[in-house]
């Protein structure tokens, strides 16, 4: 007995670490592209369900495709409605696991482990790397399948262990073991596999092999549901969605089926071809597919439920804390990046609004809103700082290949974002000298200066719009406004030392002035960069050195 256990355990650990190699490899190698997906298709419920069974088919696991879903809704990436789809469609998508095992592929198992090897190994592409990992996974997985199920094959023996199984004949004892074990496991395609190859090894009966994937279905909903704790309350709703699905189907399941389970165990197993395992694997997907047609049109009415169970708004994110970023328990390496341009940008619209509060105050001649602005760019450095943070803790993780292409770049957007707030608040502090010593101004030179001040703000929002898109509608304009404003400052430049040779500006008002000058025309720099930052590969932009300086 000791045997069959250490081998059931031993193909276990197998099987679960094949399921997250492949899990993992998918989302490394196509997990930008499935998020644009992702963002993109799910503009209403229909299509987010099936968005949400072919990215839950691919990535083999509803609950990192949900808690994925929850973190985007606390993030601001998409709405409860829009989310309710793509969980509706998850539910569907997990169960293609299922069927995949039950097709019994063990016998080629190690021509997978082989390709993923040699892909790993000997080919330096990042990206078929990745793939390699996705083929290992797969052949691990069912190297797993093969030891648990040669384990089972010996307890058909025990007489006791028989028994014991089929005695198992409560429907609330079998929902409950599905439930805890799922729970336990953190995925209900693992339960579902393992109840398919006990099914196989004629070890458990159809009927109540029912009652366990029930359990299952509503243990899967522990991961969103622990994920959406620490987050804000559309994250939590999103992660009820999930649950009140689960459970309401199971509920409605449940009774159906103490009526008619065996005249369906029959109708399955008859349509499975008399094949165990095919068996369980369908009943896994026909409850899942009956279970959405059942609930799919009171969709909105689940939503406007979960309002009813959370209720109330979150409070207002002040300004001097992070909004997107920062809860590690609702970290997906596949939403990372999108979470923190959502912060940078956010960061990006403050430096904005700050440089245009201090250029008011020095062309009003007005205090009134110093210690806003000087407050403002105390924000600006406590988010700059947290954003780096993440980013760091970001790179330990295993990302997405086209992620990588733009983390590295992301530092340097913080570091041009926070000097232009460096910027603002240094014009802030040649406004407080300029009125506590009396110096004025000419009519002629704030006019200049709101003319190269309009041209920079337009740029500054156009590297912001370029940065939140990563699009390069704006880049031929962007570049046109920088060598615009780099000329029009040299110019100004020119005309004040010709105003100062003749007298016509106060020699210590007009020293302010130039200094403003030059820190607008420095504050296009540092929005073109941001510009070409974005549109780069920056993957290898950060060496040892820099990254350590950054911890």
């Amino acid at each position: 007995m000791t045997t069959v256990i250490l081998g059931l355990a031993g193909g276990l650990g197998l099987f679960l670490y094949g399921m997250k190699l492949m899990s993992d490899g998918i989302e490394k190698a196509a997990g930008a592209k499935l998020r644009s997906i992702l963002e993109f298709f799910t503009k209403n419920k229909l299509s987010g369900l099936l968005v949400g069974i072919v990215f839950t088919g691919i990535i083999q696991s509803s609950s990192a495709a949900t808690v994925m879903v929850v973190s985007f809704v606390n993030a601001g990436l998409m709405d409860l409605y829009q989310a309710a789809g793509i969980i509706f469609g998850a539910n569907i998508g997990t169960t293609v696991t299922s069927q995949l095992v039950s097709f019994n592929l063990s016998a080629i198992a190690p021509l997978f482990l082989l390709a993923g090897v040699i892909m790993i190994m000997f080919i330096d592409n990042p990206t078929v790397k990745k793939v390699g990992e996705v083929v290992l996974g797969f052949g691990i997985l069912f190297t797993g399948l093969t030891t648990m199920k040669d384990s089972m094959a010996f307890l058909k023996d025990s007489e006791s262990f028989v028994q014991t199984l089929s005695g198992l004949t409560n429907p609330i004892l079998a929902v409950f073991i599905g439930f805890v074990i799922t729970s336990i496991l953190q995925s209900s395609s693992v339960t579902v596999s393992i109840v398919l190859l006990m099914a196989s090894q004629g070890l458990l009966q159809l009927q109540i092999c029912f009652f366990i994937v029930l359990g299952c279905n509503i243990g899967a909903c522990s991961s969103a549901l622990l994920a959406s704790l620490g987050g804000k309350k559309n994250a939590k709703r999103a992660a009820l969605i999930h649950f009140l699905f689960n459970v309401i189907g199971s509920i409605i399941f449940f009774v159906i089926l103490l009526f008619i389970q065996d005249p369906l165990a029959d109708f399955i197993l008859n349509f499975s071809g008399g094949n165990m395992g095919r068996a369980v694997a369908n009943t896994h997907t026909s409850f899942k597919i009956v279970q959405v047609l059942m609930l799919f049109p009171f969709s909105n009415l689940l939503v406007k439920l979960t309002y009813l169970i959370v209720r109330g708004d979150d409070e207002v994110v002040e300004e001097n804390t992070l909004m997107y970023i920062g809860d590690q328990s609702l970290y997906t390496p596949t939403s990372a990046i999108p979470q923190a341009t959502l912060e940078i940008e956010r960061m990006g619209n403050m430096a904005v609004m700050n440089l245009e509060k201090s250029m008011t105050a020095f062309l009003n001649e007005s205090t009134d809103s110093l210690n806003d602005i000087y407050k403002m760019e105390d924000s600006l450095n406590f988010i700059s700082g947290g954003i780096i943070d993440y980013l760091v803790q970001t790179n330990q993780h295993a990302l997405p290949v086209a992620d990588k292409k733009t983390l590295g770049g992301l530092f340097h957007v913080v570091s041009d974002l926070e000097r232009i707030g460096d910027h603002a608040k240094d014009i802030a502090d040649m406004t407080n000298t300029l009125i506590s010593k009396d110096r004025k101004i000419t009519v002629p030179a704030k006019e200049s200066l709101i003319e190269l001040y309009q041209l920079t703000d337009e740029l500054l929002l156009k590297a912001i719009y370029t940065l939140k898109h990563r699009t390069d509608v704006y880049v031929d304009e962007i570049i046109n406004l920088e060598n615009e404003i780099d000329a029009m400052e040299s110019r100004l430049q020119k005309e004040h030392v010709k105003r100062l040779a003749k007298l016509e500006c106060e020699p210590n008002a007009g020293l302010i002035y130039s200094d403003i000058l030059n820190k607008l025309e420095r504050v296009a720099d540092h929005a073109t960069n941001i510009v070409y930052i974005t549109l780069s590969d920056n993957t290898n932009l950060l060496d040892e050195d820099q990254m350590a300086e950054l911890k």
